[in-house]
């Protein structure tokens, strides 16, 4: 008689303006889980939320240049976001805030696509990463008053990796934390390892259990982050706009590839790459093949190229998240 499979302790809720969908291994665990990772999304949340009037980032956006004293996460999450411009050349820009809100997205997702009518003012590149100041040792930040910072996903990945990471230290059972596609593996895993379904064309309001998966593959350990244009896109003054931003230009990028899914030792390095891989088109391959990450480009059409290892289409069929 087959062994039973085992139980995974599952929950989903919304957070981060996404979904946050958490397993453990031991279910009697599911609950403590649950606690530490809220409480990392809420810290978060406080720290980096550019629409929150009481966040630490909204305050030094608004400080005109004056020194901000800041939190140990928000430190942390600044040092990720200027770490990913300088591993990226700059692809990967968190001074892209004004670009951003000059594109619409000046509010929550939720309320910014709602509004259709046509942009008043003209793109503006990024503000330049290099020109942030951050002490480190004394945690005080410095950003000039023509520059606004937008954490976005790096800090989303950062969550996801703190949170998975505190989560196994706690309860010693095997973890998977997704935050909106940003995903971090810790403990030890199920038997065949977590099985994770990749979905390119996934809307803002999808969540896992709307969506039809394209692949299904196996992870044991560290992260996996897919970016898309199609996930937070909106449409003004009949513009087709998204999220990932070209820093030279301040415009969306005019990628060849409508998603990216990557692998890496975190889910802050495969966030990075992601990103960096929509910004650089058809540059990405030759790029993440060199890193030996591996990756899944797709295209708008639909067809894929997979790199580094990472498993062709046709080896998942069958399989099920």
């Amino acid at each position: 008689m087959p062994a039973a499979a085992p139980t995974i302790g599952s929950r989903t809720f919304q957070a981060l303006g996404t979904f946050a969908t958490l397993l453990v291994t031991d279910p009697d665990t599911l609950e403590p889980a649950y606690g530490l990772l809220a409480a990392e999304l809420r810290a978060m949340d406080r720290a980096c939320s550019r629409f929150r009037s009481d966040s630490e980032l909204w305050r030094v956006n608004h400080a005109r240049g004056r020194r901000v004293p800041v939190s140990s996460v928000f430190a942390d999450a600044l040092a990720v976001a200027l770490a990913a411009a300088s591993l990226t050349d700059g692809d990967v820009d968190p001074t892209c805030g004004r670009s951003l809100a000059r594109l619409g997205y000046d509010r929550d997702f939720t309320l910014a696509r709602q509004q259709s009518g046509p942009l008043r003012q003209a793109p503006v590149p990024a503000g330049g990463w290099r020109r942030v100041a951050l002490d480190l040792d004394r945690r005080g930040v410095t950003v000039p008053a023509d520059v606004m910072l937008d954490l976005g996903a790096t800090a989303k990945a950062l969550a996801a990796d703190r949170a998975a990471a505190a989560i196994e230290a706690a309860t010693g059972c095997g973890v998977l934390v997704n935050l909106g596609g940003d995903i971090r593996v810790a403990g030890q895993p199920p038997e065949t390892g977590w099985r994770v379904g990749i979905a390119e064309d996934a809307g803002f309001e999808d969540s896992t259990a709307s969506l039809e998966p394209r692949q299904v593959v196996a992870i044991r350990d560290g992260g996996l982050a897919t970016s898309s244009t199609s996930v937070r896109s909106w449409r003004r003054g009949g513009a087709d706009l998204h999220h990932i931003i070209v820093p030279a230009t301040g415009l969306p990028a005019d990628s060849c590839w409508q998603a990216v899914s990557v692998a890496a030792a975190s889910c802050v390095g495969a966030n990075i790459a992601s990103t960096a891989a929509i910004v650089r088109s058809d540059r990405a391959v030759p790029w993440l093949d060199g890193l030996g990450l591996p990756a899944r480009l797709v295209r708008h059409d639909g067809s894929t190229v997979t790199v580094a290892g990472w498993p062709a289409d046709a080896e998942s069929k069958g399989c099920q998240p």
